[in-house]
């Protein structure tokens, strides 16, 4: 699915080749400062290698258009984005952005049951805990149905057992829909539950990224 070859980021990661399959749950592995976002805005092109090739598709990322592309490679961050307004208009407005038919309420309903949300669609998004907030960011890109999802570290402020649950209920449907999905996680056990490929940043790293 992506392709690394000669990539440099300046002071950070030095990757002579690596390739990332399709329709696999590839985790990243590393301390901090390792790299591991750094990796993560490079494959959605939300940052730019100093030098060096990334492949998408046996294409180079750059000759996709970036809108197109992050609708396709999706990414959830590690502080979920958060709308003014209520838990559904949160998960409609990433289909709005991309122009997308609106999801039925069963649709909703089925995505905050599967993260775990006992919540309405009508109730205020400002008002989730950290946590929640986390997963409502997670459903939202669920929705997108895209082909690639980036997580960083989307579990992070669960506590075990529900990281657990809807690490599970996501590699599930993940696997089922054959999604390509790259996470970054600090857990090893959430890397063995999931990972069918791992990739250990510490042998790519030259610095600091601050995470």
């Amino acid at each position: 699915m992506f392709e690394l070859q000669n990539v440099t980021v300046n002071g950070i990661l030095q990757i002579d080749q690596l390739t990332i399959p399709e329709n696999q749950f590839t985790c990243i592995l590393g301390p901090s400062g390792s790299g591991k976002s750094t990796l993560l805005r490079l494959l959605n092109d939300l940052s730019s290698p100093d030098d060096g090739k990334i492949l998408y598709k046996n294409k180079p990322i750059n000759e996709f258009d970036p809108l197109q592309l992050r609708r396709t490679v999706v990414m959830v961050s590690q502080a979920p984005v958060i709308f003014q307004g209520s838990i559904e208009d949160n998960l409609q407005i990433g289909l709005s952005f991309s122009g997308k038919e609106a999801a039925s309420v069963k649709e909703m309903e089925t995505m905050l049951e599967l993260f775990m949300l006992d919540k309405k669609l009508g109730d205020e998004a400002e008002n989730l805990s950290g946590g929640e907030k986390q997963r409502l960011s997670w459903a939202r890109a669920m929705l997108l149905d895209p082909e690639v999802f980036l997580l960083d570290e989307p579990t992070s402020a669960l506590d075990e057992e529900t990281a657990r649950t809807v690490l599970t209920r996501f590699y599930e449907y993940a696997k089922k829909h054959s999604k390509t999905v790259i996470m970054i996680t600090h857990s090893k056990e959430l890397a063995e539950l999931a990972a069918e490929n791992t990739i250990d940043l510490s042998q790519y790293s030259l610095g600091s990224e601050g995470l």
